[in-house]
């Protein structure tokens, strides 16, 4: 096989950052197919050439019909299952033969055994914590904090273990999602580690805050993201010429949290990525308090502006900043160390500046699509055997 003569098939249910990957793909000559719920044109706007674009759109339009359910019925059940089903079977029809299918977890169980009829070598993408250790780690903060858990569907949670299981290799974002593997079992030489980038075009540093500091959250605003721990901590400091800034979609359960905490906070509800831009160009840091995920984009585009980072482990952020230099590290479900940290970067607006420019330089050293791409070509490469 000569270098780069192998073709590559994505398939997700959704988005998430496999447009990047498909672009990136192209790019180098081995994208065969991307199969995604989302709209071609959606696609082709990324950079993903139209002829090589499967639209399966039948999940995105149930979901949308059950979001504008009135909540009595949406309380019934919850479609996840059934849609992540019905896509599959739709990915499975159309996909083509192929070297190695790359399919998201959760979407792809009779995807990658057809791909494997094909000869198919297959990277099963998961960009959380393994399912268990979310599973696990979720249900403890509803537990801690009074409600009842809404978690991943039994039956979506044994598909993934099956996933798991018959899957060549699994391919995370973060340390953090690696060792919540290797903590399950799975052995380390069927995990693959792969940190997503940014748009260093449009996430750039911008003219900061003023003499405001502005802390921003971005991203669902749910307790999985730990927002309650940063909505706590802020509203203790009481900051002079200070605000904390949300933007993204409110889930119901955080509802009383911000009802409680809304001094000097204000909600941009959920933003364009050329609206976050802009957002992050005028803040002083991002806060990611989360509980579980493998790697909130979002702190890569927030470092690629210029904005230094606090955040937990969890949030897989400890593999983007070197502690004191871009950012620091706070133990998860800890208000005092998020208000610590916040102090510091307020009282030190020197230092606030430095780390500012440290992590706009991090950014723009490893953290870009390109420098993704070339990481999930070189596995792929070595997965087949073809190194170079």
């Amino acid at each position: 096989m000569r270098k780069k003569d192998f073709k590559v098939a994505v398939s997700v249910g959704g988005r998430f950052h496999a447009f990047e990957l498909a672009r990136e793909l192209h790019r180098r000559g081995c994208l065969g197919q991307l199969l995604t719920s989302y709209p071609r044109g959606r696609a082709v706007r990324a950079g993903v050439p139209r002829e090589k674009v499967a639209s399966l759109p039948a999940k995105e339009l149930i979901f949308q019909l059950w979001r504008r359910m009135p909540k009595p019925l949406r309380r019934l059940g919850r479609p996840h299952y059934f849609v992540s089903e019905l896509f599959d079977r739709q990915a499975r029809r159309r996909l083509e033969p192929c070297d190695i299918l790359i399919g998201w977890s959760g979407f792809s169980m009779k995807t990658l055994r057809r791909a494997k009829e094909f000869g198919a070598k297959i990277i099963l993408e998961r960009g959380s914590s393994h399912i268990l250790t979310q599973t696990s780690l979720l249900k403890e903060e509803y537990l801690a904090q009074g409600l009842e858990p809404v978690l991943a569907h039994p039956r979506i949670v044994a598909k993934e273990l099956q996933e798991y299981r018959e899957a060549d290799y699994i391919s995370v974002p973060s340390s953090f999602a690696r060792q919540s593997f290797l903590d399950q079992g799975l052995p380390a030489d069927k995990l693959l580690v792969v940190p997503y980038g940014a748009d260093l075009g449009q996430f750039r540093p911008g003219p900061g805050a003023g003499k405001t500091f502005r802390a921003v959250f971005a991203g669902r605003i749910c307790l999985r993201k730990g927002v309650h721990y940063l909505l706590k901590a802020f509203a203790e400091l009481n900051l002079p010429e200070a605000e904390l800034v949300l933007a993204g979609e409110v889930d119901g359960e955080m509802k009383p949290f911000l009802a409680r905490y809304s001094r000097r906070v204000r909600w941009l509800g959920k933003l364009s990525r050329e609206e976050l831009a802009k957002v992050f160009r005028e803040s002083s840091v991002l806060v990611m308090p989360s509980i579980e995920e493998g790697l909130a984009l979002v702190q890569v585009q927030a470092l690629a502006a210029g904005v230094p980072l606090i955040c937990t482990p969890n949030s897989g952020g400890a593999d983007l900043i070197e502690p004191g230099e871009q950012g620091f590290i706070v133990p998860v479900r800890d208000e005092a160390a998020i208000q610590e940290r916040l102090l510091e970067l307020y009282r030190d607006r020197e230092k606030l500046r430095r780390m500012g420019l440290a992590a706009a330089v991090k950014a723009k050293e490893s953290w870009d699509w390109e420098a993704y791409g070339d990481k999930v070509v070189r596995n792929c490469r070595k997965i087949l055997g073809n190194a170079g």
